[in-house]
């Protein structure tokens, strides 16, 4: 009888720490990210990926690297290219924006436009609405032209599915360096 006492025991102290493991698991599995070229440094809510594709950003062709995180069908992601000077990187961080916002079909529900004067930078942070394959699709995002360089931080994807304080988290984790 001690036993079996003790076996149920032990299965039912391994399923309470089964179930507590569970709940611990975290749906956004936040980490510190840094880019291989040292560009920028951010946190993501999950294992990122990265890629490089060509884009035209309004008639100037760049490769732009994209590192990219997905949770409940919200893309978290980094977007990074270089112009050939930083008159052109201005005209191109615009172009970047106003292509996210045709992306989901949008528009414009809120820009903050900045210029930063100590170091050059010129932001636009922005939120739109949009609709991309029938879905009403948010987009979040922040637009930053620094030097020659362009970068974007966005989250896009089903409003239900981007909750305020992930975006927030996001969005202000990023650093362009």
């Amino acid at each position: 009888m001690t036993t079996r006492l003790f076996s149920c025991a032990r299965v039912l102290a391994g399923l309470v720490c089964a179930a507590g493991l569970a709940a611990c698991s975290p749906k956004y599995n936040w980490r510190d990210y840094a880019s291989p070229d040292a560009t920028f440094r951010t946190m993501f809510p999950s294992k990122p990926s990265t890629f490089t594709k060509d884009i035209d950003l309004d008639g100037l062709k760049v490769a732009m690297t994209m590192t990219a995180a997905e949770v409940d069908g919200a893309t978290f992601a980094v977007g990074t290219a270089q112009a050939p000077d930083a008159v052109r990187a201005q005209a191109a961080m615009e172009a970047m924006r106003i292509a996210m916002v045709r992306n989901i079909g949008g528009h414009l529900r809120q820009q903050k436009d900045v210029a930063m004067a100590g170091d050059g930078s010129t932001v636009s942070d922005i939120e739109a609405e949009g609709t991309a394959n029938g879905v009403p699709m948010r987009l979040a995002g922040h637009f930053v032209a620094r030097n020659n360089r362009i970068y974007q931080a966005i989250v896009v994807g089903k409003a239900k599915d981007m909750p305020a304080e992930q975006v927030e988290q996001f969005l202000t984790s990023f650093k362009p360096m």
